[in-house]
């Protein structure tokens, strides 16, 4: 299972905006990733001033000591974007998760909208 960044930040701060549904997915998942894209993402909005880091001076290691694996970002996830064209003017950080979990076969928690109306099997609300 691969985390947006909303999912992860819900999980890594216990907020109850992450579903329970979500939560036991997360738990019977046997591999839990968070995406370099959404620690980019993360970094991004703390320098805007939007959010804290997570884990405060342990950001990023945090998620790991949480138990998760970090999913790098390569070329074949990235030529995966071609998957889904009708997405070319969406949130970068959210298309970048949809192709690295396409193309890695795992599925995609996320409260994103856009990408849950996509009617893919795989992407899952984070809400519920």
């Amino acid at each position: 299972m691969l985390l947006d960044a909303h999912a992860l930040l819900w999980l890594a701060t216990n907020d109850t905006r992450l579903g329970p549904r979500s939560r036991d997915r997360i738990v019977a998942a046997p591999r839990v990733h968070y995406s370099a894209i959404t620690i980019s993402e993360i970094v991004i909005k703390n320098a805007l001033g939007r959010i804290e880091l997570p884990g405060g001076d342990r950001f990023p290691e945090v998620f790991t000591q949480m138990g998760l694996v970090e999913l790098p970002f390569t070329s074949r996830h990235a030529n995966a974007l071609r998957e889904e064209p009708t997405l070319a003017r969406h949130d970068p950080f959210d298309r970048f998760l949809l192709a690295q979990s396409f193309a890695d076969g795992i599925p995609l928690l996320t409260a994103d909208r856009t990408l849950l109306n996509l009617g893919r099997t795989w992407v899952h609300d984070a809400r519920d």
